[in-house]
């Protein structure tokens, strides 16, 4: 899912499906956003097994392997962590730092029941059991959809792996003051 990035990964992305059939590219103009990019995804995938992963790097994928055992396992959802064993974060700035645990406080007093549940609940890095969401409103407010996946759906069985969050190779984060704003709306 591309929303129609300047780097132009959607076009790389399509050049592999000759070596990779199964995969699906799908380019977005008009709408953007990191949340409805997840659920378009979503609705067009076919497995019973959904994830997030950022395409950028900062997300390592080599801890795919980890999430899909804890699926296989019997998890609703296997969540990668930066607050758990072998998690944490590169070379994030101490406002930064402050800005996401911040977050995650303040998250924690408004929707306790939700947030108590996950030890990263700012993580966009996860996998869920589509039997778990099908059937729900899935309407989330910025870049968090696992707060609307674990607020609304049917997740029993959360599972953590560690993961240490990456710094961007290349580009821009898109986490600006005005995702903390959404963030706050959303709780």
């Amino acid at each position: 899912m591309d929303d129609n990035s300047l780097d132009k990964t959607w076009q790389l992305a399509k050049s592999l499906l000759p070596t990779y059939p199964q995969l699906k590219v799908m380019r977005r103009i008009q709408e953007k956003g990191l949340s409805t990019a997840v659920i378009r995804g979503w609705q067009a995938a076919e497995g019973e097994i959904l994830g997030v992963i950022d395409a950028d790097l900062q997300h390592p994928p080599e801890v795919l392997l980890q999430l899909w055992q804890e699926m296989e396992r019997g998890a609703d959802l296997a969540l990668a962590s930066r607050h758990v064993e072998g998690g944490g974060v590169s070379e994030w700035s101490l406002v930064r730092r402050f800005l996401s645990r911040g977050a995650q406080m303040l998250g924690l007093i408004l929707l306790p029941g939700v947030l108590s549940r996950l030890s990263d609940p700012m993580s966009g890095y996860f996998m869920v059991r589509r039997s778990a969401i099908v059937g729900k409103q899935l309407d989330p407010i910025g870049y968090k959809i696992l707060i609307e996946v674990v607020a609304r759906g049917n997740i029993r069985w959360i599972s953590e792996a560690g993961y240490v969050f990456r710094e961007r190779i290349s580009g821009e984060s898109k986490v600006t003051w005005k995702q903390y704003v959404e963030y706050l709306r959303a709780t």
